[in-house]
């Protein structure tokens, strides 16, 4: 009898690599808050837009690791 699995290792694997890329997505846009003070790293380029880009690209990453099916032979 053959089991059904709805998710199998490679779909793991993928949402892991998915998982990662969420959270150093977010860790890159931390930083210190400016305060009273013009902080311009606050506008820095890892902060207003890799960070968000990596954080955007694990989100559709963890889809397609979720939706990917096995290839049948």
């Amino acid at each position: 009898m053959k089991e059904n699995k709805s998710l199998s290792k490679i779909n793991f694997i993928i949402i892991g690599v998915a998982l990662i890329c969420i959270v150093l997505g977010f860790a890159l846009t931390y930083g210190e808050s400016s305060g009273l003070k013009f902080n311009p790293d606050v506008f820095s380029f890892r902060r207003i837009t890799f960070g968000p880009m990596l954080a955007l690209a694990g989100f559709v990453i963890m889809i397609f690791g979720i939706m990917h099916k096995k290839k049948e032979k």
